[in-house]
């Protein structure tokens, strides 16, 4: 995962709602692209034996949980 800084730093203010706007859709954008990373390594993972999982420490009913560990507090 990556990490973005998305602040506008001393817009005029004419142009700061359209600079807030523009990182708005940027941060969106990258909030999809992380997702599909996400789902992309729950369907990798899904994919893998029993014993493949339990070599990775993992249980199937766990993969989601695991796969999003740093947004859920499950």
């Amino acid at each position: 995962m990556s990490a973005t800084d998305t602040r506008i730093e001393k817009i005029n203010a004419p142009f700061a709602p359209i600079a807030r706007m523009l990182s708005g859709i940027a941060q969106g954008f990258l909030n999809i692209a992380e997702s599909n990373a996400r789902v992309r390594e729950v369907e990798h993972l899904n994919r893998l034996s029993d014993t493949e999982l339990a070599r990775r420490g993992l249980r199937r009913e766990d993969i989601v949980r695991h796969v999003f560990r740093d947004v859920l507090a499950v």
